[in-house]
């Protein structure tokens, strides 16, 4: 009862005040004045407008409240901007999800959310990694389709480095521990070489415990994951009309984890007993045999649940990231217009090793599957603008995109006899006549998948823009041509061989798309303190095609249609009693044809050599989203900022024909009874009406720091608060808790805020929350299902859980 009401006067305590990611930034980090009248300059427009001029709903945070808030990954920041979830519940794959609209990076569709790096659409698996010597980052709300090449359906993050100043020398250093195992090391300097030539060195080393989580099976191992990246940013400035940046980034990162799971456990039936009256354990394996192979019942582990952070997988889940980016930026100021330039090369290989077997359903048994992406982007964009800030304006630009890589995908697919006989054989019915085959009771397979990636964009912009004083008109219009060739070949070895079969059918390998995105606004200043605005947003995902499906599918399953979305938005933006910026906005969003990724479904196949399984699809289903955003912040006194930020996002089906598994026939999501398709096609259909992603409408970010000047130093005292309610997910059949995320900090910074020294707290509440979990339990199938048995269940399911309460220090540098 005590511990209760202490939890709820803490979040009451930080829920009534705030620190100022939300709508708006500190002024003082944007110009390190101090003076909380200035305005916050973004670039969200591709020029650099004060916040409360931008036609749209943008949070923005500094390099220097990262540092502050301690604050090393960069999905972290969905901790500060409500409605915006950055995870990684798998971790090879980062999802990015906004006003309730997702994307699964197997759905193999161009992101919900497109990240920007240095005005470069980025690998978000590759700049979620590493996140050192930032200086601004900006979530851009809403559909994109026009300032910037790629178009998304949600919004954009764009990610700003910090670039050398030219005659200047500075830099900073900061180190950071905690209680688990977390160690952050980062740093930058600009070193001026001359009047016109400028360098900037950066550098990080992260090591930290990725999800806390210990392997009862590996003798309670656990996870660990470093990181080492570096950064060379050469400015060169001959001129005032001419300055061109040229950089290079290396990343290379090593993680090791394994997957949580919660539940009862069970007792698989034993695996192998004996072979021709010798224990199997002794066989070989291509005779059934092998270290896994056991005479007596082994539970696949205990009773589990969120709070043990505990794994019973045999192996883990390793992810490997070397990762080369080469950027060049150029501005070239014509005196009517600037002609200005961004391109870049990035070269990543990610190598994921890992055990699929994820709740140990065959004790002894790894399944493996190893993953290779080896990726190369190019992106070139020439962009003319004119100079002028009254009457009108204009923007002209050409953007390239091109992207290949063969990504190759080892699965073993191993199949289990279920109730084996003494002899670790099984007769098996073999066609209609009565006549038999005896088969070992395991059948190894390997299926060897190759895909290469071929997707290349070109396209071309224009926008006008009209400026009177108070008033201000823009509109504009992209058209793109986008191709994709998709094939995959596919090999099997084992007791199946077959040579490279292309997996997808001809007709459904070549995609050409070409279409139109654009926007239009118009925002008038009522007063020099309140802004009034209207937009309208259009975005485009072209159709994708599913690799490695089951053999005999339909083509709905196979290739996806094209997703159109429109989007309507107004709001106000203004200033209250001189210190505190405020921001509201409601918007209408409708999605024709929204591409989403179903895992988990039950499938049927005649011709396919297994016949059945479980499978994940892409499938279209129309929708819409409506919701409020609203914000708060500001300098309450010149010692004391608060901020408060809230997001409601309905974003729902409309009657959308969907892949389920309905296994009662009853036409809705279910896993009643056994597996089962619901009519005559491969997978069962439901009607949905069901949330678009697996999170809540409602999001409340909150923060607060208060000062206490003291002569030459000042103690300070911060919190940074994050709401998410409980809500029930159709697509896993799981009611979530609500979570909140408290992080506590105290400190004492120098003169100047030249040095500083911070003790943080994060997740001070210590939840245990489970912020992802599978439908229904992990199992491996096993052949003659209804000969002697179906599937082997782990009683399992994996989950990703908040991670525990973690105490750190930071200490701090800057010249």
């Amino acid at each position: 009862m005590r511990i209760t009401k202490l939890r709820r006067l803490a979040i009451l305590a930080c829920g009534s005040s705030a620190l100022a990611f939300s709508g708006h930034a500190q002024a003082e980090e944007a110009d390190g004045s101090g003076d909380s009248s200035t305005d916050i300059i973004v670039t969200a427009t591709r020029d650099s407008r004060s916040l409360q001029e931008v036609a749209m709903q943008v949070n923005v945070a500094t390099g220097e409240q990262l540092e502050k808030l301690s604050l090393f990954d960069i999905k972290d920041i969905s901790q500060l901007a409500p409605g915006l979830d950055l995870n990684n519940n798998d971790p090879r794959k980062n999802t990015t999800t906004l006003r309730g609209i997702s994307f699964d990076p197997d759905q193999g569709t161009s992101p919900a959310v497109e990240v920007y790096f240095n005005e470069i659409p980025t690998d978000a698996q590759t700049v979620y990694t590493a996140m050192y010597d930032v200086a601004q980052i900006e979530v851009l709300r809403g559909p994109q389709g026009l300032l910037r090449g790629l178009s998304a359906p949600a919004g954009s993050i764009t990610i700003a480095t910090r670039r050398p100043d030219f005659g200047v020398t500075e830099g900073y250093a900061q180190a950071s521990a905690t209680d688990r195992g977390g160690v952050n090391v980062q740093g930058g300097v600009t070193l001026p070489l001359s009047d016109t030539l400028a360098l900037r060195v950066a550098g990080l080393y992260d090591g930290n415990r990725v999800n806390h989580v210990r392997n009862l099976t590996l003798a309670n191992k656990r996870g660990y994951n470093t990181t080492a990246s570096g950064r060379v940013t050469l400015g060169f400035q001959p001129s005032e009309a001419f300055t061109a940046y040229l950089s290079y980034q290396y990343l290379n990162s090593d993680a090791k984890s394994y997957q949580q799971v919660v539940g009862t456990g069970n007792t698989p039936q034993r695996v192998y007993s004996e072979i021709f009256g010798i224990p199997s354990i002794f066989m070989p394996p291509a005779f059934g045999g092998g270290p896994f192979a056991t005479n007596t019942a082994v539970r696949s582990g205990p009773a589990l649940t969120a709070g043990n952070y505990a794994a019973v997988s045999d192996s883990g889940y390793r992810i490997r990231n070397k990762t080369h980016i080469v950027n060049l930026s150029a501005d070239y100021d014509l005196g009517p217009a600037t002609l200005s330039f961004v391109g870049a090369h990035q070269y990543s290989r990610v190598l994921t090793d890992r055990d699929q077997d994820l709740g140990n359903a065959i004790p002894g048994y790894v399944q493996k599957n190893f993953v290779s992406v080896p990726s190369k982007f190019d992106t070139q964009e020439l962009r003319l603008h004119s100079n002028n800030t009254e009457g009108f304006g204009w923007s002209v630009s050409a953007f390239h995109y091109n992207r290949t890589g063969d990504v190759i995908n080892d699965i073993y697919n191993d199949l289990f006899v279920y109730n084996t006989d003494p002899n670790g054989f099984v007769k098996a019915p073999l066609g209609a006549g009565g006549s038999f085959i005896t088969v070992p009771n395991k059948l190894p397979l390997l299926v060897h998948v190759v895909v290469p990636v071929r997707n290349s964009t070109w396209s071309f912009a224009g926008n006008l823009r009209y400026n009177s004083g108070p008033l201000r008109i823009e509109a504009g219009l992209r058209y793109s041509i986008r191709r994709s060739n998709q094939t995959t070949q596919i090999t099997t070895t084992g007791f199946q061989n077959s040579g490279p079969n292309e997996a997808i059918p001809a007709n459904l390998q070549r995609t050409t798309a070409k279409p139109w995105t654009g926007g239009a606004n118009i925002s008038y200043d009522v007063t020099d303190t309140l802004t009034v605005y209207a937009a309208y947003g259009h975005s485009y995902r072209a159709p994708t095609t599913g690799v490695s499906l089951p053999a005999g599918i339909t083509a709905d399953l196979i290739r996806t249609k094209e997703e159109k979305t429109d989007s309507f938005e107004a709001g106000i933006k203004g200033k209250v009693l001189g210190r505190l910026n405020y921001s509201v906005a409601g918007f209408y969003q409708k999605f024709d044809g929204y591409i989403r990724r179903f895992e988990q479904i039950y499938w049927v196949s005649a011709a396919d050599p297994q016949g059945q399984g479980f499978f994940g699809f892409n499938y279209n289903g129309d929708a819409e989203v409506k919701g409020i955003e609203a914000s708060l912040d500001g300098r309450v006194t010149d010692n004391w900022d608060i901020g408060l930020s809230a997001s409601y996002a309905k974003a729902r089906y409309k009657n959308a024909l969907l892949p389920c598994n309905d296994y009662a026939g009853t036409g809705k999501p279910n896993q009643t009874g056994a597996p089962r398709v619901t009519g005559t096609g491969n997978v069962s259909y439901c009607r949905n009406n069901g949330r678009i992603s697996d999170t809540p409408d409602f999001g409340l970010t909150a923060n607060t720091e208060v000062r206490f000047p003291m002569g030459s130093v000042t103690p300070f005292a911060s919190a940074m608060l994050a709401y998410r309610p409980g809500f029930f997910s159709q697509t896993v059949q799981y009611d979530y808790d609500a979570r909140t995320q408290l992080n506590a900090f105290v400190g004492v910074r120098g003169p100047d805020e030249k040095w500083s020294v911070t003790i943080f707290a994060r997740n001070l509440l210590n939840q245990q929350k489970i912020t992802n979990i599978t439908l229904g339990t992990q199992t491996i199938s096993s052949i003659l299902a209804g000969v002697g048995g179906g599937v082997y269940d782990s009683g399992y399911r994996p989950v990703n859980v908040m991670n525990p309460r973690e105490f750190g220090a930071t200490l701090g540098f800057k010249f």
